[in-house]
């Protein structure tokens, strides 16, 4: 049994597409770790090779990986045969039969010659292929019901089912950034923006219990996992930040407690990027969504961070937040009813246009440090990797 992938963006780069090339192949043999299966990388393609007798078990966690895996524009299911006209339309008759079956009335054939080599070009092949399949389908080359691949490589590889991939960079070629997580729909959608870009992440989330619930929280290792698969591996903070919450409640502006509690949240975020070697902080943020979202107050939000702020989202509206969590599986996870600790203690009137003088010195004024710090240290961990029930771990077992 063998799947074909396609590469996607990474063929365009110049003199270092090996190391994308070795970081997509490594990606792909850590989902499959412990199956046996054998992967290749060629001239634009990627090869997954198991035993036939292993194919009914190992196909569902296959095509799983590959519907996740990010570096790729399509896959698909293929047969191989030999660099024979016999062999290879014997082997394109049995997959347009298996076509016809499915319903398809019409067909069209799409030869590519990689191997110049071969003596018919890639008209001619798809001329001589054709032929005995017009007695199961009829040709139709602008809308055909189905399109039946022929490559010619080293082997020849056929195929019908093109299915969409990942497109984007090798989670990791990128470096690594921490995303602030909440229970959310666009956070999650960030994230997974910022692994379509090669970075891997490391997830942060602010848990404020017994008013953020265990529900919540689960919540959000649920939606951690989703990302996980994309990202093959990553690690989630629990923060317990009842107490800071609390400290902001009892000493803060009402109208600033929602910015002064991202600015809190900043604070920890510099300890947590610094201890995992992050090289960004990553936030769902999209301009003018929510009143600590306005250009003033990010700026605000900014200011107390000492990473780069990335927010891949900041550009998009909802709708388009929510087709991308739809995508990616996290959407049902998002809207259910439990909310975070963002939410709490939301002011009915929040300040819109936030000074960075004025929240230094409502920072300064809530002696708030040793909480932060307090906080940051008695954080849960949990690991999560690609495949895995998630893995709760100590601090001193973080990577």
């Amino acid at each position: 049994m063998t799947y074909l992938a396609k590469l996607g963006e990474l063929t365009l780069k110049g003199s270092n597409i090996q190391e994308f090339e070795n970081l997509l192949r490594h990606n792909v043999s850590k989902c499959l770790e412990g199956t046996g299966c054998r992967t290749i990388l060629r001239a634009g393609r990627l090869y997954i090779d198991c035993d036939d007798d292993k194919a009914a078990e190992l196909s569902p966690k296959i095509e799983f990986m590959l519907n996740h895996i990010i570096g790729i524009t399509g896959w698909a299911k293929c047969e191989v045969c030999e660099k024979e006209l016999e062999a290879i339309s014997k082997t394109a008759f049995g997959v347009a039969k298996k076509q016809a079956a499915k319903g398809c009335k019409t067909f069209k054939i799409d030869s590519r010659r990689s191997d110049k080599g071969f003596p018919l070009n890639s008209y001619e092949l798809s001329c001589e292929v054709a032929g005995p399949i017009e007695s199961l389908m009829k040709v139709d080359v602008h809308n055909p019901d189905c399109v039946i691949y022929i490559e010619v490589r080293e082997k020849v590889f056929i195929y019908c089912d093109n299915e969409k991939g990942c497109r984007g960079l090798p989670v990791g070629s990128s470096g690594k950034g921490l995303l602030l997580l909440s229970g959310g729909l666009d956070s999650p959608v960030a994230g997974y923006r910022m692994l379509r870009r090669g970075m891997k992440i490391e997830c942060c989330y602010f848990h404020s219990y017994p008013y953020t619930s265990e529900e919540a929280k689960q919540k959000v290792v649920t939606l951690a996992q989703k990302l996980a698969y994309y990202g093959i591996q990553t690690y989630l903070n629990i923060i317990p930040f009842t107490d800071v919450q609390m400290r902001i409640k009892e000493k803060a502006p009402e109208a600033w407690s929602t910015l002064i509690l991202r600015v809190c949240m900043m604070k920890v975020a510099n300890l947590l990027a610094k201890r995992c070697n992050a090289k960004c902080i990553i936030t769902g943020e999209s301009v003018g969504q929510v009143a600590s979202q306005t250009i003033e107050n990010m700026t605000v939000t900014e200011h107390f961070s000492d990473f780069p702020m990335m927010r891949p989202c900041c550009g998009l509206d909802k709708e388009e937040i929510i087709r991308t969590a739809e995508e990616i599986d996290t959407y049902e996870t998002s809207i259910l009813p439990y909310e975070d600790c963002c939410v709490l203690f939301s002011p009915r009137h929040p300040v819109l246009r936030g000074k960075v003088e004025d929240a230094e010195q409502i920072y300064a004024e809530l002696e708030v440090d040793d909480l932060i710090i307090k906080a940051y240290e008695e954080r849960e961990i949990v690991k999560l990797t690609f495949g895995e029930d998630a893995e709760w771990k100590c601090k001193n077992e973080q990577e």
